[in-house]
C-alpha cells in the first residue's frame, strides 16, 4: 500500500505541476513495489489465498503506479491537449495488457519476462525528467511522448527481457538509485 500511497501522490503533484514532487512519488513507488514482492516471498507458510490475493492487489497497485500516474504525468504536462490525451490511453492500454498478459502467463522462465516489466518505465522516467530543464516545454513535451509511447511499445512486444527485481545487486543498485533520486529531486524542489 505504500507504493499505492506514492503514486497518488506522483499523481496529486503531477496535476499541480510540482514536476520534482511527481518524480520522487514515481521512482519511490517502484522501490515500495519490490520490497512488497521481497517480503512476500519471505513469509512462510503463506496459503495459496491469500498468495493469490496479494498478486491480485499488486496488479491494481501497479496499474496506477506504471499507467495511470505516468499517463496524468503526460496530460499535466502536455497541458491536456488532445494529442496527450490519446498518449496517455496508449499508455493505459499498454499497462492494462501488458499487467494482463502477465498475470495469466507469469514469466517466460525463472528470469525473464516476455516484454518489458512496467516498473522500468519508472526507473527510466525519472531519468529522462533530469533532462527537463535542457529544453524548452513544448519540445521536452514531445520528447516525454514520445518515450513513454516507446516504453509502452517494449511493455507489450515480445522480446525478453530480465527480471530485475528478484537480484540481490539490482535491489541494492535500486535502493541507491531510488535515494540519489530523491536527494537530486529534492535538491531541485527547495533550490
Amino acid at each position: 500500500m505504500a507504493g499505492l500511497a506514492c503514486s497518488t501522490l506522483a499523481i496529486y503533484f503531477s496535476i499541480l505541476g510540482i514536476y520534482e514532487a511527481a518524480m520522487i512519488g514515481m521512482i519511490w513507488a517502484v522501490a515500495f513495489d519490490w520490497l512488497d514482492g521481497i517480503l512476500a516471498r519471505k513469509i512462510k507458510n503463506r496459503t495459496k489465498s491469500s498468495s493469490s490475493f496479494g498478486g491480485q492487489l499488486d496488479v491494481l497497485i501497479d496499474i496506477v503506479s506504471y499507467g495511470v500516474a505516468p499517463s496524468i504525468l503526460l496530460l499535466s504536462y502536455g497541458e491536456y491537449g488532445p494529442a496527450f490525451l490519446v498518449g496517455a490511453f496508449i499508455i493505459l492500454s499498454a499497462t492494462a495488457l501488458r499487467l494482463s498478459y502477465f498475470s495469466t502467463f507469469g514469466l517466460s522462465n525463472e528470469s525473464k519476462y516476455i516484454g518489458l516489466a512496467m516498473d522500468n518505465n519508472n526507473i527510466a522516467l525519472v531519468f529522462i525528467f533530469l533532462f527537463e530543464g535542457f529544453f524548452n516545454t513544448e519540445i521536452f513535451s514531445i520528447i516525454l511522448f514520445v518515450c513513454l509511447l516507446s516504453l509502452s511499445v517494449l511493455n507489450v512486444s515480445q522480446i525478453k527481457t530480465p527480471k530485475l527485481s528478484g537480484n540481490v545487486i539490482n535491489v541494492y543498485f535500486l535502493s541507491t538509485y531510488t535515494l540519489l533520486i530523491s536527494v537530486i529531486y529534492g535538491w531541485m524542489l527547495f533550490r
